[in-house]
């Protein structure tokens, strides 16, 4: 399993429109095979933060779907704080 978690910042003037943007692309992955998650959000505190979190389970659907993804273009980064994980195994942090 993979998990890419992170945030990315973006002016603030424009980071509502940047998740808003993302909406027709988070749907579609989440309809693709070995999406397990995926979210994109504002940050509720941070005017520039777009969180973002995805669970795939495996690499190749990963790329399969980047290969078909046709992912908007948001413009402007201003600083990528998003990493992929690999994961060996999973359980409830409630347990």
């Amino acid at each position: 399993m993979l998990i890419i978690a992170g945030h990315i910042e973006v002016d603030p003037g424009r980071r509502d429109e940047v998740v808003a943007v993302l909406q027709d692309l988070v749907r579609r992955a989440r309809a693709a095979p070995g999406c397990l998650d995926l979210a994109v959000t504002a940050d509720p505190l941070e005017p520039t933060r777009v969180n973002t979190f995805e669970r795939w389970a495996s690499t190749e659907q990963l790329e399969a779907f980047r290969a078909v993804a046709d992912a908007p273009d948001i413009g402007e980064i201003l600083a990528d704080h998003v990493r992929l994980y690999d994961v060996t195994g999973e359980r409830s942090p409630f347990a």
